[in-house]
């Protein structure tokens, strides 16, 4: 019998660390490299801890009219202003809920120099559906992204 316990004990141990595996792999589906909406950007994912972080890695136009590398010039704390586009972190804290979506976290939006509360869903390999929103997520946005190649 007490063989037989220490088995089972063995045998549980194995599939929730199994389970765990899983989920953490799929919880990492979304890491990677994606295009914005309107392919005028690709967006890095990674992982800080148990939440996911977005920055920007590539511009269509990096440059401005002048030449110069585009900047945050809508935000308004005027203080970030001239920081620039390109390496900027624009979504943060994601966590993931165990059932294929991300909550909790933030995304930026350059153009308008707004930031919203943010929820993402990996509705597949290759696209990402982000909701920025203000208040209830029901009042708000989709974005979806596409995985690059």
């Amino acid at each position: 019998m007490k063989h037989m316990m220490k088995t089972l004990t063995v045998v549980a141990v194995m599939l929730l660390a199994g389970l765990s595996a899983h989920a953490q792999t799929k919880a990492d589906d979304i890491l990677g490299t994606w295009w914005n909406a309107e392919k005028t950007s690709k967006i890095e994912v990674y992982k800080n801890g148990d939440k996911y972080f977005g920055k920007i890695i590539h511009l269509e136009s990096p440059n401005d009219e002048q030449g110069k590398p585009r900047v945050d010039k809508d935000n308004p704390d005027t203080k970030l202003r001239n920081r620039p586009l390109m390496g900027l972190v624009i979504l943060k804290g994601l966590e993931y809920d165990g059932d294929g979506e991300y909550e909790d976290g933030e995304i930026y939006d350059p153009k308008s120099g707004k930031t919203y509360s943010a929820n993402a869903e990996l509705v597949n390999r290759n696209k990402l559906d982000l909701r920025g929103y203000v208040g209830i997520s029901l009042i708000g946005r989709t974005s979806s992204w596409t995985r690059a190649q």
